[in-house]
Formats: structure tokens, C-alpha cells, sequence
């Protein structure tokens, strides 16, 4: 019958079965690079969108209807392709013809409908589904039926139904992050970072060092305490016992300003409005304590080791800085100053933290040995620092322009050297 079928009627069916094939390949293609966070988001008020998710949830399903239908046309093209060789040239035609399809396919339904729904999935994607729909409720059973046999297939050979997806982990997130040219390279992204990165700081590296809390001894004289108060910059304060090991409250400044505006307030009173100590762990993580933060309704807490000694101190201020930089200018910051001194060198307090000045300067100083720089050159000199002298760590010439009276260096000059 198709033998008496006009050469031109064969050869337009074949142009038809080419744009099929195109279809369902480009379909194929598209569906699967559609982006799963903006389909989910695109179904909510999508047509296609939510086709489209329909479809994917079951792959194998999408993938058996696509093949079943994309095989179907080909061998029927292939066909027609043959009858049409023989009727032009005989058996001679059958290779030509042969050649000529396979080249068809290979350019017009495969490499260029490809490409094009690669580089548009969405545009492609959500139109296809709202035919491959119905025609998966059309060719269900076939569709089922070599699912089955396919599956069992791969059951002999040990492959189980439904392989899980690996979730991303840390660095993969993190170069997806850095390669989303949608993301802000310089704020968005850079918080994002470090956000994934808060898992791998500890307390102790940000924390506020044992002997630079500020805090009330409640056995000063009243004068000393009020006078303290009046010219504090601090919103809460440890109030201790002689030495800050007797911490016995914490003091949030906003509670006393009224009495002490009217000079109701005595170290009775003051005692009274303490809210009781939180103490964290030096180990633990800042994204475990930021929750917790959360969770207790607190911004400070008190870091002790595992002997339960106090080491530091830490706010909720100075995790949220970890994440989006420095955002506050209190006067107390203006001795962590950093003066430029020339092209490459710069002066600072020897008490300001590693994180914070390689944050700043975008340097990369070791953070492994000690969370300020003080700290990293003592641990690196194995002695008491004394002035004058210079050291070399990773790359990072450091000069001790000045200590304290108990060998505490006070100030340095640092200039980043070629390794």
C-alpha cells in the first residue's frame, strides 16, 4: 500500500516524522536542565512550570515516553526513507538513502533542537509538557510496560530502582555560589561564603580575650562604678566580684539609665537588675552558638574552657560580623585601628584578631595557632616577645614596635613579603 504512495506525499510524512523527532529530543534535553529551584517556584503560578514538575518526578516514566516515541518515529522514518531510495534508484538507493537520513537526523533532530532547548530550557521545557502530558496518559501501559522489563533488567545486573541524590557538599556549594553570576560577587556572595564557613569557626577565634573584658567590680567604691557607667560605650557589662573569675550577673546598661539619670542606683540596686550568666564552650561552633543565641534570647556570653575557666567573652555582634564584616563603629574600635605605613606595611594592635585583620586586609595569616596577633607571634617565638624584634610567618614580616609591662605586645608593624 505505501508502495503506491506519490514519492512527494513520502518524502513531506518524512519532514514530518524529522520535526517530531526534533521535538521529543529538544523536549528530552530541556526537561532535564530545567533548574529545579525556579521550576518549584515557577509552578506556583505556571502552567508549564508545574507540568513540567509533574513529569520529573517520575524520570523514569519521562524518559521511557520520550524514547518509546522518538524510536518510533525514527524506525518509521527509516522506513518510509527505504521505499523511498528503492522507488528512486532501486536496491542501489537503499545505502544512499541511509546515509542521507542518518545525516538528517544527526543535524536537524538531534545536535541543532539540542542545543537550542539547552540554551533554553525553560522557554522549551514548560511548552513541551503540556503535550507529553496527556500523551504519557495516552501511552501509559507501554510506557509501563517497559519500565517493567527495564527494571528488572536492572535488577539482575544489581542496580537498585532509584539511585539517591547526593546532596552537594560544602565546596560544591560554595563554587556553585562563587560561579552564580546572578549573586553579587561582592557583598551577596562573599556573606553566603561566609555563612557555609561558620561551621569551621570556633568560639575562641572571635571571642573578646580574658584580659580585655570590660566589666564592673562591684566592690569598687560607688563613685568608680557610676563614673564607669556614665562613660561606658558597652550596652551590656560582667559585673564580677574583685576578679572577673566571679562573674555574678550581666548588666544591660538600658535597664539602669533612668535611675541612674536620677541617682536612684547604688550597688544594692544594681545587683537586683542582673540578669544571671550564660556561659559557651570555647569549642563550639559559631553556627551551633548563633542558635543558640536564638534559642536562649541572648546576645553575650561568657567562654570558658573544659576545665570550666573563664578565657573570653563573645557576643551575638561579633558572629554577625563574622558574616557580613565589620558594621560597627564604637569608640572601642578605634584601637584596633589599622595605619597604613607606606606601600606594603601597616601598623597594629597586637590584640586585634587574626579573622578580623585577614577579613580587612584580605590577607591569609595562619588562624589554626591563635586567634589574635599577639598570640601568633608569641606561639611562633616560643619566648616572651620583646621590641625591636622581627619574625617571618607565612609570608608576613612582623616587627614588635611596643609590649606592655607584662610582655604583652601592644603594637606591630607587618609587611606581606613574596613567599
Amino acid at each position: 500500500m505505501l508502495e503506491d504512495i506519490s514519492i512527494n506525499l513520502l518524502l513531506g510524512i518524512i519532514a514530518l516524522l524529522l520535526v517530531l523527532s526534533a521535538f521529543f529530543s529538544s523536549s528530552e534535553t530541556a526537561l532535564m536542565a530545567l533548574n529545579r529551584i525556579k521550576l518549584k517556584n515557577d509552578a506556583k503560578h505556571k502552567k508549564g512550570a508545574y507540568l513540567a514538575q509533574k513529569l520529573l518526578e517520575k524520570p523514569d516514566r519521562l524518559i521511557g515516553l520520550i524514547l518509546i516515541g522518538n524510536n518510533f518515529i525514527n524506525i518509521a522514518a527509516t522506513a518510509l526513507t527505504t521505499i523511498v531510495a528503492i522507488k528512486i534508484a532501486g536496491d542501489k538507493g537503499v545505502a544512499y538513502g541511509t546515509a542521507i537520513l542518518t545525516f538528517a537526523i544527526l543535524i536537524f533532530s538531534e545536535v541543532t533542537p539540542k542545543t537550542y532547548a539547552a540554551l533554553n530550557p525553560e522557554k522549551l521545557g514548560y511548552i513541551a509538557s503540556f503535550v507529553l502530558t496527556p500523551l504519557l496518559r495516552i501511552l501509559y501501559p507501554i510506557v509501563w510496560a517497559t519500565n517493567l522489563v527495564t527494571n528488572g533488567l536492572l535488577r539482575l545486573l544489581g542496580v537498585p530502582k532509584e539511585i539517591a541524590q547526593e546532596a552537594l557538599s560544602r565546596e560544591e556549594l560554595k563554587t556553585l555560589v562563587i560561579e552564580n553570576d546572578l549573586i553579587n560577587p561582592d557583598v551577596h556572595q562573599k556573606m553566603m561564603i561566609n555563612v557555609m564557613n561558620l561551621d569551621h569557626i570556633n568560639i575562641e577565634d572571635v571571642m573578646v580575650p580574658r584580659n580585655e573584658i570590660q566589666g564592673i567590680n562591684i566592690n569598687d567604691d560607688w563613685d568608680v562604678i557610676e563614673k564607669q557607667l556614665v562613660n561606658t560605650y558597652l550596652t551590656r557589662l560582667p559585673v564580677y566580684m574583685d576578679n572577673i573569675d566571679q562573674v555574678i550577673g550581666i548588666l544591660h546598661i538600658r535597664t539602669i539609665l533612668t535611675m541612674l539619670k536620677n541617682q536612684n542606683l547604688d550597688a544594692t540596686k544594681l545587683k537586683r537588675i542582673l540578669r544571671k550568666p550564660y556561659f559557651v564552650p570555647e569549642t563550639a561552633s559559631l553556627s551551633d552558638q548563633l542558635r543558640e543565641f536564638q534559642n536562649k534570647e541572648r546576645r553575650m556570653g561568657l567562654v570558658v574552657d573544659e576545665y570550666g575557666d573563664l578565657v573570653g567573652l563573645v557576643t551575638l555582634d561579633d558572629i554577625l560580623e563574622e558574616i557580613v564584616g565589620k558594621f560597627t563603629s564604637e569608640p572601642g574600635d578605634r584601637g584596633l585601628k589599622i595605619i597604613k605605613k607606606g606601600d606594603n606595611q601597616y601598623v597594629v594592635k597586637g590584640r586585634i584578631a587574626v579573622r578580623s585583620l585577614n577579613r580587612r586586609l584580605q590577607w591569609d595569616l595562619p588562624t589554626e595557632e591563635a586567634t589574635t596577633i599577639n598570640g601568633l607571634i608569641t606561639e611562633h617565638l616560643q619566648d616572651l616577645p620583646t621590641q625591636d624584634v622581627t619574625v617571618s610567618i607565612d609570608g608576613y614580616r612582623m616587627t614588635i614596635l611596643k609590649t606592655t609591662e607584662d610582655n604583652i605586645i601592644s603594637k606591630v608593624l607587618i609587611e606581606p613579603v613574596k613567599k
